[in-house]
């Protein structure tokens, strides 16, 4: 029986004790509940519409509005992956900016008489640093529209902002990951502003989300198993590579790993073409590099020119190349990994397919250096709601 129907096929007091209760589910559980917030957006496209035209977003009377993608951490991530996909589709600025510079520098983002969006990502809702920004752009930047997308129905994001220039979307409870690290909260915020990407075009977007959960169904198993073997065979080190918004999964994933190993596991994550201007020099033979392939072939024969490089100057004989597909130009396959697409995706779409690949090392990581994957921070270091800041 392979790790992952061992771990499934547990009683639930075993579950409990390995701390495997939530966070393996959760994982799991993403192909489905991706159909169903793609639905989340769909039944709300109309005042969706009417939200996003009133703030500038394919208005033809008007300049179109600023973006920023705001968050935290992971939410921080999901910006970064998403923010190529709606500037092209909005046809406007838009740039991820991590909430907690907002907080602390919040007029160096603001150029005055322009008009913005701020789209504010957040599991619980109840983030110290998410919260304060909005209450004070509200208060001292009332022309700012916000739309918020939020796992948690009783979180203050979700409750306490009742305004006309504020809009909130609330997933599904599900997807609200009772596990410390963010993995189907990540994956679903994802979905949800690529939907808003192409909240005009929706009916071509369902066929997107549609292949992308048929494929993490089909592959979910087998990168388990691929994943537990690497971990089996051991490393100190992760470095996960991406372009474009593939380095937003590479980022999520260098931190799920270090998240769920409590830093035992030393995560860093890069864009192919810039790991040689110096953090090249930080691969050794504990290094796994995980390299998120580009759908674009042109792109991806830079990027497969850099894990050769890696191969040829023996820095790690540990490397696994990520392929949306089955291509011509792969690796061996004791090194390859395919995502199961069956067409060609932009690679804008492939974050929520391609970071289930650092969620899986990152929950068999913990448990091989015997931490519990819900709950990995057992002297207390990080929580899974960061509601202690005071803010000033």
């Amino acid at each position: 029986m392979d790790a992952l129907s061992r771990l499934l096929n547990l009683s639930p007091a075993e579950k409990k004790s390995l701390g495997v209760v939530y966070t393996l589910p959760e994982i799991l559980q993403q192909p489905q509940t991706w159909l169903r917030s793609y639905a989340k957006v769909f039944n709300l496209s109309t005042p969706i519409k009417s939200f996003l035209t009133n703030a500038g977003i394919g208005a033809v009377d008007k300049s179109p509005a600023n973006v920023l993608l705001i968050g935290a951490g992971t939410s921080d991530y999901i910006g970064k992956s998403v923010s190529s996909l709606l500037q092209k589709e909005w046809n406007c600025d838009v740039q991820a900016v991590p909430s907690t510079d907002l907080l602390t520098n919040m007029e160096e983002h603001i150029v005055p008489g322009r008009d913005y969006l701020w789209i504010s990502f957040s599991r619980s809702g109840d983030s110290s640093e998410g919260v304060a920004v909005l209450e004070t752009a509200l208060a001292v930047h009332p022309r700012i529209k916000h739309l918020i997308v939020t796992c948690n129905d009783a979180g203050r994001m979700a409750r306490a902002f009742k305004d006309e220039n504020v809009l909130s979307i609330v997933l599904d409870d599900a997807v609200n990951d009772r596990g410390l690290a963010m993995t189907s909260s990540f994956s679903n915020m994802v979905i949800v502003a690529q939907a808003l990407a192409h909240i005009r075009t929706l009916p071509h977007y369902a066929l997107i989300v549609e292949r992308l959960a048929d494929a993490a169904t089909q592959i979910l198993p087998s990168t388990a198993g691929i994943c537990e073997q690497l971990v089996q065979a051991g490393f100190t080190k992760t470095c996960f590579l991406g372009t474009g918004a593939l380095k937003g999964a590479a980022i999520e994933s260098g931190l799920k790993v270090l998240e769920l190993t409590g830093g035992r596991v030393v995560s860093f994550a890069e864009s192919f073409l810039g790991l040689r201007h110096g953090p090249l020099s930080a691969i050794d033979d504990d290094t796994l590099v995980v390299g998120f392939l580009s759908s674009d072939a042109r792109r991806r024969q830079f990027e497969l020119d850099l894990l050769r490089e890696i191969v040829d100057k023996r820095l790690t004989s540990k490397y696994l190349a990520v392929y949306p597909r089955t291509p011509e130009d792969r690796f061996p396959p004791e090194h390859s990994l395919f995502l199961g697409l069956q067409h060609d995706l932009a690679d804008f779409y492939l974050p929520p397919l391609a970071v289930v690949v650092g969620q899986l090392l990152g929950f068999f990581a913990s448990l091989k250096v015997g931490l519990r994957p819900d709950e990995p921070s057992p002297r207390g270091a990080i929580s899974r709601v960061v509601e202690h800041v005071t803010i000033h």
